[in-house]
């Protein structure tokens, strides 16, 4: 190679070099390269000195507390000891009730109660749109128990609070039990600032008491006492101008956002081999392989003992989740590979884009957001050493190691290769972004397949029961 080959190819490469800082930099604008991490830090040093009355009362670690044997925090109560009355709500205008997620009328309300009152985001721009059948779907799995629904109304007969449970099978590490999964705690703004979150919390804790479950798992995106995991949120835009149009993307030049378009671009169509929509007949199959890829690589997991609850949780409904299976075409009818996404939409409270815009932009009342769900792979590729790589380790466990680090490779080659094809299916259904947190093996495709870093974390909280940390990348429970 001459000296004026090599200089031609050094110029390449630093164009090349200058592209991808380019690229990393509109990315950054676009909110793909979030705040640095110190969000966090802050959080951590006001819980140092936070007063928490209720959580301080309650079978939880505190926040200066270290976790060195995990179990139970107290044994399950005896009949005797459980408290059979409902708790006293602060008026007599008020009264609880059973939520009948059966009934399309109770339905509503609910639907109502969240719709004008659930999370949003800090700048107030966003709201989680929870619709009718989503809510059917995670309020409803086989076995659930309707006492654990909890409302609240008003003397109008208005529902004006609400928090659930679903009881679930949760392994932490070793140990499985038998837990309530809280969910969708929620007040009328009217009530907020009064407390009524702690006798929420306790009314449903006293219920679930009364079934013989004494553990349960919730997650909060605030630190409080005491988190087992943090995650992080990451997002992939799908619709990059409708994301900046409505605000929950940075605004952009129109070079820019040509750039960011033309990068985020993906295929027409899936790629991998055998790849549909799961049926029926498959439900045993997707079953045995997510229960075995869950248990054999994350710490804290569910255990699906049946295949109603699959069937209830992974086939696909229309509008609210969707599942992909991988048939081999070699083995027909064998399913080697899975995966799922649900929807969440966001309602558009507001948009910044719009402000003090010389021409209107289209008014959205939505973002179509897809979040990632559950997955499985194999992971029991047959690998062996070389008798000079079992020379060069030295011992069993750096050969364990080495063993793992290559099976660690095929799985994120073949991660990568089903969820550029989840990207692609979300795409097709109108999806305009795809979330998912760095929890089990995402950290293995999120960043090649463009995901960027939100600003939000989901903190995971274990009630009545002590377990030492567990880093994102072991936790392996999705909460809807």
């Amino acid at each position: 190679m001459s000296d004026k080959d090599i200089e031609a190819k050094q110029d390449a490469s630093q164009a090349e070099l200058l592209s991808t800082e380019k690229l990393h930099e509109l990315l950054r604008k676009l909110d793909m390269d979030g705040p640095e991490m110190t969000k966090l830090e802050r959080e951590a040093e006001a819980e140092r000195s936070a007063v928490h009355e209720f959580w301080s009362t309650q079978p939880v670690p505190q926040t200066a507390d270290t976790v060195s044997r995990e179990g139970e925090v107290h044994a399950p109560l005896a009949p005797e000891q459980i408290r059979t009355e409902p708790y006293a709500l602060p008026s007599e205008t008020m009264e609880w009730c059973v939520v009948d997620v059966c009934d399309a009328q109770q339905m509503r309300e609910l639907y109502v109660l969240l719709t004008e009152n659930y999370v949003e985001d800090s700048d107030a721009m966003f709201r989680f749109n929870y619709s009718a059948e989503f809510l059917n779907w995670a309020l409803m799995p086989p076995g659930f128990e309707p006492q654990w629904h909890v409302g609240v109304r008003d003397s109008a007969g208005q529902l004006i609070a609400f928090i659930s449970g679903i009881p679930m099978d949760i392994m932490v590490r070793d140990t499985t039990m038998r837990m309530a999964d809280i969910n969708y705690l929620c007040l009328h703004k009217s009530l907020r600032g009064k407390r009524m979150a702690p006798l929420l919390i306790k009314e449903v804790t006293r219920r679930i008491h009364l079934t013989g479950v004494f553990q349960a798992v919730y997650t909060v995106g605030k630190l409080l006492p005491k988190p087992v995991a943090t995650c992080r949120y990451f997002h992939r835009s799908l619709n990059p101008r409708k994301l900046m149009e409505t605000g929950f993307s940075q605004q952009l030049s129109a070079p820019e956002l040509a750039k960011v378009v033309a990068t985020m671009r993906l295929p027409t169509t899936p790629s991998v081999p055998g790849l549909r929509a799961m049926r029926k007949g498959d439900v045993g199959q997707v079953r045995k392989l997510l229960n075995r890829f869950l248990k054999r690589r994350f710490e804290i997991v569910p255990v699906f003992r049946t295949d109603a609850e699959v069937a209830h949780w992974l086939m696909p409904r229309t509008d609210v989740v969707w599942t992909y299976v991988v048939e081999d075409a070699g083995r027909p009818g064998r399913i080697t590979d899975f995966f799922s996404f649900y929807s969440l939409p966001s309602a558009v409270l507001k948009s910044e884009s719009r402000k003090g815009a010389k021409k209107a932009a289209p008014v959205y009342r939505s973002v179509n957001a897809a979040y990632l769900f559950y997955y499985g792979t194999r992971d029991d590729y047959d690998i062996s050493l070389t008798p000079n790589e079992r020379e060069m380790c030295g011992g069993a466990k750096r050969e364990k190691a080495l063993v793992r680090a290559r099976t660690d490779e095929l799985i994120r080659k073949r991660l990568l290769e089903l969820m550029a094809d989840a990207l692609v299916l979300a795409r097709n259904a109108g999806f305009d972004v795809f979330n998912c947190l760095d929890m089990m093996d995402n950290s293995m495709f999120i960043r090649e397949l463009k995901f960027g870093p939100g600003d939000g974390y989901l903190r995971y909280y274990l009630f009545n029961y002590m377990a030492r940390a567990i880093e994102s990348p072991k936790v392996g429970f999705v909460m809807l």
